[in-house]
């Protein structure tokens, strides 16, 4: 059981928002940096409880109890394809559904959910089958109703493939996706087709190294979604389950039923006794009864309601790890623990609009030289950041894989690191000036100024934009912090393309090489600072997609390598976008569960799938 917490199983980014506030400290050097970093560590770690998930079996647990949470906001809709690009309503709908398999990345193996898989090569024609067969016991329940089910077939996910990531018009994030680049540069399909009524299989018009990532997916139930796409198309396709219908309407296949939304207060969630996986006493594998999330959108009053015991988990904020730690044992009847783990294995990035539609702006020619990129670089100050805001729990983030990436290299990082001197001979190098008056200005006379936005909600960002404000100031550039909501940040990506610079994160990890492809690839729709090329508007560019689809289709790891090893380092080199830190992560959790079942590390996050109470 995932926590209240967000996750997204369909989220296309979402904000680091764990860490907030910024305590000011005085300047340091490195060696008193490094110093102060590692007793600040120590202090708190030591009384953290350090459990990675080792997929050493689970305890059967016992039924009943209800899990209290939150969630940050209210959902846009209970729709799935609308809930794909919004991380609140993906997070909450998450509950209802569930995957076709799903990967261990302690044994490093895809295991079957819905479905169990198997993997046919044509090796004389190059091509790949991946052919699925879904449970017998998976349906679409309705709450409240034991007799209305209805059977989960292969019709569910040949529709949701072909007509809703198929169908451009419906503009899923998954759309990309379904193509493949050829060897001689034309592009195919990866096409379904149904078997019978519980067998599927995706044909690959190429063979390539990871055919389960590129087919994994969630779906909805197609008996209420083509219905509706049949009659009036796509529009009438977003129309259903709006947050004005009754939730417990909506058939899940998931754990939960969603029984009750309350704008602005809260989300019910009750147990789905026909949920398909069970324990050794054949118990479904969700103990709690009940799950009640409070919508809260201040991180403050959400660790308000933690110390008051009313909710089961926290994600501490650094300023209140001192207190939360110390406070563990005078927590009311049960007290509670606090896991630590490494450092997450992504980080938000910083990066620049390249997108030719603002090719009359002035900060277009600016953000275009890759030189200019790279000064940004090494303007950013990590070590101050993660001093002031991480309060010394954090790492710098310089490599682009994560070391849980099977072609993580240790050799390859980021050369244009923290340096005003190595900046300011960048700055040069490309034409940029700094006059009498303190201000930096480019060939043509223009003074050096743009706009940083960032996420409103968050106290972390905020503090870092500050400080990338101050660092730029010293090389006479003008950098303006423009706050706005999430939603309407998701529109300037994605559609009106007018914003200049930002921070953003992204979700999902990329344990794989291949994760991303709509954001690493030109014509990806979250190219973020050029999306939807029609072809690669520069040569790296167009180096980076070849690289990508050659290396994904070489299934031999050894001669992938090199592939992946040059991509790392264009990207790096190119700087379209830097990151920031990898900060430490804590989690904190009621003592009143068993915390047999529970593990957090820094690839699954906190574990409480099969959590109870003790």
């Amino acid at each position: 059981m995932k926590s209240c917490a967000e996750f997204f199983l369909f989220s296309i980014f979402c904000f680091s928002s764990l860490f907030s506030g910024c305590k000011k400290y005085p300047e340091m050097t490195l060696e008193e940096i490094d110093a102060f970093r590692s007793s600040a560590s120590d202090g708190i770690l030591s009384k953290t409880i350090s459990k990675p998930f080792k997929d050493e079996g689970w305890k059967i647990g016992k039924n009943g109890g209800v899990w209290n949470g939150t969630i940050s906001a209210d959902p846009k809709s209970f729709n799935l394809l609308i809930a794909e690009r919004d991380a609140s309503t993906s997070g909450i709908l998450s509950y209802l559904t569930d995957s076709l398999v799903d990967y261990n990345y302690v044994k490093r193996e895809w295991q079957a959910r819905l479905a169990d898989f198997e993997i046919s090569t044509d090796e004389k024609n190059g091509t790949l089958d991946v052919i699925y067969t879904l449970r017998d016991d998976i349906f679409w329940s309705f709450y409240g109703n034991s007799q209305q089910k209805v059977k989960i077939t292969s019709d569910d996910v040949v529709f949701w493939y072909d007509e809703i990531y198929g169908d451009e018009e419906c503009a899923s994030s998954a759309y990309n996706s379904r193509f493949m680049a050829m060897p001689d540069g034309s592009e195919k399909e990866i096409t379904i087709e149904k078997i019978d009524s519980r067998k599927f299989v995706f044909h690959f018009p190429r063979i390539v190294a990871e055919p389960i990532l590129a087919t994994n997916m969630s779906f909805g139930p197609a008996f209420i979604y083509k219905t509706a796409k049949d009659s009036g198309g796509v529009s009438a396709l977003r129309q259903i389950f709006s947050v004005a219908d009754d939730p417990k309407k909506i058939p899940s296949c998931g754990k939960y039923f969603l029984t009750q939304y309350t704008p602005g207060q809260r989300i019910v969630y009750e147990k789905n006794p026909d949920y398909w996986e069970k324990d050794a006493e054949g118990k479904p594998i969700v103990y709690p009864d009940k799950k009640i999330c409070q919508i809260v959108a201040d991180n403050n009053t959400s660790y308000l309601l933690f110390k008051q015991g009313k909710i089961e988990e926290y994600a501490p904020a650094p300023e209140q790890l001192e207190n939360l730690v110390n406070g563990a044992d005078n927590f009311g009847e049960n007290g509670y623990s606090v896991f630590s783990s490494a450092g997450n294995l992504d980080a938000a990035f910083w990066t620049f609009n390249q997108n030719p539609q603002n090719s009359d702006k002035k900060y277009y020619g600016w953000f275009t030289k890759k030189e200019f990129r790279q000064a940004m670089s090494c303007l950013l100050n990590r070590e101050r950041i993660i001093r002031q805001t991480y309060r010394g729990l954090a790492e710098p983030k310089y490599s682009f894989f994560p070391a849980a990436n099977k072609f993580y290299n240790e050799e390859i990082f980021l050369q244009y690191r923290f340096s005003h001197a190595h900046a300011q001979k960048l700055l040069e190098s490309a034409g940029f000036k700094k006059k009498d008056d303190g201000f930096l200005y480019d060939q043509n006379g223009n003074k050096v100024e743009f706009d940083l936005t960032i996420v409103s909600s968050s106290n972390t960002l905020s503090d870092i934009a500050q400080i990338i404000v101050d660092e730029c100031k010293k090389e006479g550039i003008e950098v303006n912090v423009r706050q706005t909501d999430f939603q309407r940040l998701v529109e300037q990506l994605t559609s009106t393309y007018d914003w200049q610079s930002l921070i953003i994160g992204l979700s999902g990890g990329t344990i794989f090489p291949t994760q991303g492809s709509n954001v690493w690839l030109s014509g990806g729709n979250l190219h973020m600072w050029y999306p939807l090329q029609k072809t690669p508007a520069t040569d790296w560019e167009k180096r980076i997609d070849w690289l990508y689809n050659e290396a994904s289709c070489i299934v031999d790891e050894k001669k992938a390598k090199p592939y992946w090893d040059e991509y790392q380092k264009i990207i790096l080199e190119q700087c379209p976008v830097i990151y920031l830190v990898r900060g430490r992560s804590f989690y904190a959790l009621n003592n009143r569960w068993d915390m047999s079942n529970v593990y957090f590390d820094n690839v699954g996050g906190a574990e409480t799938t099969h959590i109870f109470l003790k």
